[in-house]
C-alpha cells in the first residue's frame, strides 16, 4: 500500500476491525506504537477529524470493523520512515514489463475507478497482475475481471483460512468448478492463519489440505497465506504422499519469513513474493531473502487494496514500482532488471 499503514476502521473481507496496541479510541492524537494488526502493516494513529480529507480511508475501506492482520509485519521504526522516503525518490514513473502477483482488483474499494487503476497500471509498464479470491463470491469477481481484461489481468480461486468456518460445501464446490477455468492460474488465496484464528486450526488444516489437492488435480500452482503459521505451512507444502502424491508448486504470498525458510521452499521449487514491508528495517528475515535468493524465485506483490503507502490511503498495483525499487537496492541491481526478473519468472509459474 510511500508508508504502507491502514487506520483503524479500514476495510478486510473479514468484516472486522481492530485497535492497535497501545493506541486509544477515536479521539486521542498520540502516536500509536508496536504492531498494527491492520492489513499487514504497523500503523500511525490520530485523530481521525484532525487529518486532512485526502488523508481518509476510501468508504469501503472504513465500513467494517474489527480488521486482522493479513500477514506478519515487523514494528516500524523511525527509520523505517527514513528509509520509505529514500526509496520513494528512487521509484521511477514506470517499469516497463513489470507484474503484480497479487492484488484483490474485485474488491469494492476499486467499484468507483477501476478502469482508472487499470489505466494507471498500463501507463507504468505494467503487464500482468494477478487477481486471487478468499472466498466463492470473491472468486467468482475475479474471474469475471479476468475474463473482461485479459491483456492485464489473471485469476485466482479459494477460500482463505479466514473464511474456512463460513464456506459451505456448495461453496466448495463452486470453487472447484472455477478452478478448472482456463483464465484461472492458481488456486488462492489459500493457507494457514494462527494469529486470529477465525476459523479452528483443524478445519484451517483440513481446507488447506483440500485446496493443495484441488491444485494437484487442475494442474496449476497455490498462492499461499502464512500468518504466524511458519512451520506448519512450509511443512504441509513439503510432505508428499498420499492424499497429494505429486508435490504441488506455488508462491508464499507478502513473504514475511527468514532466508532459511525462503531457501528451503525454493529448493522444492516454492516462490516467495515480497510486498511492501520490504522496506522496513527492522524486516530482517525477508529482507536478508530478498538479497540471498537466486534469481527466479520471487515475486513482487501490492495485496492492494491493502497494504497503503499511507494512513487511509487505498493500495493500488503501481505501489509494485516502490516494491521493485526497495528489491533492486537490497539486491544491487537496477529497477529494470529486478522488473525483468519477476516478469520471466511470473510467466513460468503462471502462464496460461
Amino acid at each position: 500500500m510511500s508508508d504502507p499503514w491502514t487506520p483503524a476502521g479500514a476495510f478486510h473481507p473479514d468484516g472486522l476491525r481492530h485497535t492497535p496496541r497501545g493506541a486509544r479510541r477515536a479521539g486521542d492524537v498520540r502516536r500509536a506504537r508496536g504492531r498494527w494488526p491492520g492489513p499487514c502493516h504497523a500503523a500511525r494513529m490520530g485523530d481521525r477529524a484532525s487529518r486532512p480529507a485526502d488523508r481518509h480511508p476510501p468508504a469501503a475501506l472504513s465500513a467494517h470493523r474489527d480488521i486482522p492482520a493479513r500477514c506478519d509485519v515487523p514494528v516500524r521504526s523511525d527509520a523505517d520512515d527514513r528509509a520509505a522516503q529514500l526509496t520513494a525518490r528512487r521509484v521511477p514513473q514506470a517499469l516497463p514489463g513489470l507484474v503484480d502477483s497479487h492484488c484483490h482488483l474485485q474488491h469494492e474499494a476499486f467499484d468507483a475507478d477501476r478502469g482508472a487503476v487499470l489505466d494507471r497500471a498500463r501507463a507504468a509498464g505494467m503487464v500482468r497482475l494477478l487477481v486471487p479470491g478468499y472466498d466463492r463470491r470473491s472468486s467468482e469477481a475475479a474471474l469475471e475481471l479476468a475474463a473482461a481484461h485479459p491483456d492485464l489481468l489473471d485469476a485466482a480461486v479459494g477460500i482463505h483460512p479466514h473464511h474456512v468456518a463460513g464456506a459451505a460445501e456448495a461453496d466448495w464446490r463452486a470453487v472447484e468448478r472455477l478452478a478448472a477455468e482456463a483464465q484461472v492460474v492458481a488456486v488462492g488465496e489459500i493457507g494457514l492463519d494462527f494469529y486470529r484464528n477465525l476459523s479452528a486450526p483443524a478445519a484451517q488444516r483440513d481446507a488447506f489440505e483440500r485446496q493443495l489437492a484441488l491444485a494437484v488435480s487442475v494442474e496449476k500452482p497455490v498462492l499461499v497465506h502464512d500468518r504466524d503459521a511458519h512451520e506448519d505451512v512450509t511443512a504441509t507444502l513439503l510432505a508428499s504422499g498420499s492424499p497429494r502424491p505429486v508435490q504441488v508448486r506455488g508462491v508464499l504470498h507478502c513473504f514475511s519469513g527468514d532466508a532459511a525458510m525462503a531457501f528451503r521452499l525454493a529448493a522444492a521449487g516454492f516462490l516467495v513474493s515480497f510486498a511492501l514491508p520490504l522496506s522496513f528495517r527492522s524486516a530482517q528475515g525477508p529482507r536478508a531473502a530478498a538479497r540471498a535468493l537466486p534469481s527466479g524465485t520471487f515475486l513482487i506483490e501490492t495485496d492492494a487494496p491493502w497494504l497503503a503507502a499511507g494512513a487511509g490511503r487505498r493500495n493500488e498495483p503501481t505501489t509494485a514500482l516502490r516494491v521493485a525499487a526497495e528489491l533492486a537496492a537490497l539486491r544491487g541491481v537496477t529497477v529494470e532488471d529486478i522488473a525483468a526478473q519477476v516478469g520471466r519468472t511470473y510467466r513460468a509459474l503462471l502462464a496460461r
